[in-house]
Order: C-alpha cells, then sequence, then structure tokens
C-alpha cells in the first residue's frame, strides 16, 4: 500500500506543472538540464520494468515520462 501510494505521487505529482503550462505556455522557470535528466532516468526506469516485467513499474514510470516528456517538449516548444 505504501508503495502504491508512493507511486502515485511521484507519478501524478508532475501533473500540476503540464496544466500550469498548457495554461500559460511560461517555461522560463523549468531547468532545461534537469528536466533533460529527469526524462533520461525515468525511461531507463520504464525500460527496466520491461525488462523485468514489472507491470506497476511499467505503468508507474509509463505515465510519468508522458507528463515529464510533455514538460520537456514545452520547455523547448516555447522558449
Amino acid at each position: 500500500m505504501v508503495g502504491l501510494v508512493a507511486a502515485l505521487l511521484t507519478t501524478f505529482g508532475f501533473v500540476p506543472q503540464v496544466i500550469k503550462i498548457f495554461q500559460t505556455k511560461d517555461t522560463s522557470a523549468i531547468s532545461l538540464g534537469m528536466y533533460a535528466m529527469t526524462v533520461s532516468g525515468i525511461a531507463l526506469w520504464f525500460w527496466h520494468g520491461i525488462n523485468i516485467g514489472d507491470i506497476p513499474l511499467m505503468l508507474a514510470n509509463g505515465v510519468s515520462l508522458l507528463l515529464t516528456g510533455t514538460i520537456l517538449i514545452c520547455k523547448l516548444r516555447y522558449k
């Protein structure tokens, strides 16, 4: 149960940032380097989940990858 709550919080913790960026188109306060590293790390965790066949790991990191990837794309697009 603790793992599920932790996964939900860390995964969906990016939603407010995505919403704010879509509303304001402002990414000036977001670090490109930090999001590039975060997306890369989450992609590797997702890949690891696929390699070991861990569905919860794949789901949590798949959603996180979509959210953080969206933020990274917006950062590059809305310079």
